[in-house]
């Protein structure tokens, strides 16, 4: 299929993608896609007052008639996951089968949501005085605003989303301006369920804006605004979270990450490499989740670094939509050139890098480079810092005390793995002494989570929580209620106040 083809059959039309100033590419061949219409930043008021009004009739639907429009969501996500996934592909660069597992992401959120929709329990609570009971109950809390990054560029605004309509709340969308195509025809599936699930879906209850740092920043200040989900760097978060928090909002971040994989002496050896190579390339390491550091057991560290490097010669580099093509491109190249910038850094601390090079040949233009091994003497800074691209950073250890401190030893703490055989070093590695992340796994690698667990991480990752389990609070406010149905006035604590 040709870019316009891929285009028209996410419902795309020409005045969508023509006539404004927002200039979008692809990944793939540097083509210009569409000079879209950006949200003049004078309107956000306009916005955020139809996402306000919006609320105060979502609000009083029940939760499981909310409910159906998410399912009516996934139906029509499943009708169209074939053509936005090539979307997703053509405006981000992944390969097609990660196209289209991010909308089944979309899907599977839709079904967690509806199941939940029917589940939003609060708890009874043993009252201490006779004739009283206690019980907690859960409320909208108002519009939600959803920034969402590149490099997953309508599964996390699902994520969001799904959640924050059962819930009650309004959403308003402020795609990266990277990837706001695949934005636009989301917008369009959601509209298609909101038709179907009639006139209880009141006007401004899915918005999307299109534009840069000035429509964000609307977003943050407005205390009309009371949740604001955001994805993207840690740049970003310090930014973001500060400015919500001070106006009493609430920020659910979900930020970078370093993500480290111990690599034990009894490992299955074969298992690890096939994690590490999806882990530190998938996506062409452009994942928040995606393996940047391996901290390998010095017994075993040069057989496996022997593994990995001729794993990574055959990976084949290029053009996203071949079904043989496993690295496709960077989102740019200004990621193109941090990676070559991360690299020459790394070798001047003395690193060892095989891999790494910028290719050329056999691509149809776009920021392609083959994915970088490098072995480090030590975690320096260079390792410290989360780079977006596909550069594996391989340490060795003697300890797994020593191999546990050099993986919590790095601001980020999203996503974590151990690979071993041994129960006590798992146990271990889960354990309050070990991993610090959101996020830790045994042998499986640490990218790839399931919508089931809620997904997120502590320190500059920015602590939030965003998917599955009771993610779904961050969304609604808790209130407690005490009912005294008896004929007496006892109170607390034995307090006596007599009149």
């Amino acid at each position: 299929m040709t870019h316009d083809d891929i285009l028209k059959a996410a419902g795309l039309t020409k005045a969508d993608l023509t006539g404004g100033t927002l200039t979008v590419r692809s990944p793939i061949d540097g083509a210009e896609l569409a000079k879209l219409h950006e949200t003049a930043p004078a309107d956000m008021a306009k916005v955020i007052a139809r996402s306000q009004a919006a609320f105060r009739k979502w609000r009083e639907v029940p939760a499981p008639r909310r409910g159906e429009l998410v399912r009516l969501l996934g139906e029509e996500l499943r009708a169209a996951k074939e053509a936005l996934g090539a979307l997703v592909t053509l405006e981000v660069g992944k390969i097609t089968s990660e196209g289209l597992g991010e909308v089944q992401e979309m899907i599977d959120i839709c079904d967690f949501a509806v199941g939940l929709s029917r589940q939003i329990y609060g708890l009874t609570i043993a009252s201490e005085r006779p004739g009283h009971r206690m019980m907690e109950t859960w409320h909208p809390l108002g519009p939600c605003a959803i920034i969402t990054a590149f490099n997953f560029p309508v599964a996390v605004w699902s994520w969001n989303a799904a959640l924050a309509l059962v819930c009650g709340d309004p959403v308003i969308w402020k795609p990266s301006e990277k990837t706001p195509l695949t934005a636009i025809a989301t917008q369009r599936i959601m509209e298609r369920a909101l038709k179907r699930f009639g006139a209880d879906a009141p006007e401004g209850l899915c918005q999307l804006v299109i534009g840069g740092p000035a429509i964000g920043e609307a977003l943050v200040a407005s205390k009309d605004v009371p949740i604001v989900s955001a994805t993207g760097s840690t740049r970003m978060g310090g930014i973001v979270g500060p400015r919500v928090s001070a106006r009493w909002g609430r920020p659910i971040l979900e930020l970078g990450g370093n993500n480290a994989m111990i690599v034990a002496p009894s490992a299955d050896m074969d298992m690890a490499v096939r994690a590490i190579v999806f882990s530190a390339v998938g996506t062409a390491g452009q994942r928040c989740t995606s393996l940047r550091r391996l901290i390998a057991h010095n017994s075993v560290k040069d057989e496996l670094v022997a593994k990995l490097s001729k794993a990574y010669a055959s990976l084949p580099v290029g053009d996203p939509r071949k079904g043989t093509t496993l690295v496709g491109p960077l989102i740019d190249a200004g990621a193109k050139d941090k990676m070559v910038k991360m690299l020459d850094r790394a070798k001047s601390e003395g690193g060892r890098v095989h891999g790494g090079k910028v290719v050329t040949d056999g691509v149809p233009g776009g920021a392609y480079v083959s994915p970088a091994i490098v072995e480090m003497p030590a975690q320096t800074e260079t390792v410290r810092e989360e780079t977006f691209a596909p550069i594996l950073y391989v340490l060795g250890y003697d300890t797994l005390d020593e191999a546990i401190a050099l993986q919590n030893d790095v601001p980020q703490g999203l996503s974590s793995c151990i690979f071993t055989l041994n129960m006590r070093e798992a146990e271990t590695f889960l354990s309050a002494s070990g991993s610090d992340c959101g996020i830790a796994n045994v042998n499986i690698g640490p990218s790839g989570a399931e919508i089931g667990g809620a997904f997120g991480g502590e320190k500059e990752t920015g602590g939030g929580r965003e998917s599955g389990s009771d993610a779904w609070k961050g969304y609604m406010r808790r209130q407690t209620n005490t009912l005294n149905y008896s004929a007496k006035l006892p109170l607390a604590q034995g307090v006596k106040f007599d009149i």
